[in-house]
């Protein structure tokens, strides 16, 4: 029995599922939008919030602008880098199949920590969004997804409770 264990295992062992979520950080960060399936998705949302909040919490610390301000973002960049491997430097590149120039964006910690952190300076958690798709993975039938980050500004819809039902009449007997 797993009572109280955490997380899907994905049929993967440890290592192999380090490295898909690492995967799919980076391609999550460079598209800011990615189809993968269902359980997937499902478990890289603690695992990219986790980096967001890094680089939101190194974009606050900029924003104090004193020398601890900058030890702790640098840090916090260092962290993000450990949880997302050694090619965190990897280049960002675009659907043509052209590398990013952009000196702001150019590799997909950069992105994180230029772009994406401070969107979300503002936002106490909740980046991301899996948006569950009507059809079905060709091969093995798996559920597919959507899981993207949200717009700057742009809130998530709470669904909205219905009428509360009355209370029950008391019984007379």
């Amino acid at each position: 029995m797993r009572h109280q264990r955490r997380g899907r295992k994905l049929n993967r062992n440890a290592s192999h599922r380090l490295a898909l979520f690492r995967n799919l950080s980076r391609s999550l960060i460079t598209h800011e939008s990615i189809q993968t399936t269902m359980p997937k998705a499902k478990e890289l949302r603690p695992f990219i919030e986790k980096l967001i909040t890094l680089a939101k919490n190194a974009a606050l610390a900029l924003d104090e602008g004193t020398s601890v301000g900058k030890t702790r973002a640098l840090h916090l960049r260092r962290q993000a880098m450990a949880k997302l491997g050694p090619t965190a430097g990897t280049g960002i590149w675009g659907k043509d199949g052209e590398q990013e120039t952009d000196k702001q964006m150019d590799t997909v910690l950069k992105k994180l920590f230029n772009v994406i952190g401070p969107r979300f300076k503002t936002r106490p958690g909740g980046y991301t969004r899996v948006l569950k798709l009507h059809y079905r993975r060709l091969g093995d039938a798996g559920e597919t997804a959507i899981i993207e980050f949200l717009k700057e500004g742009e809130i998530k819809v709470q669904k909205e409770g219905g009428p509360v039902a009355p209370a029950p009449a008391p019984v007379t007997a």
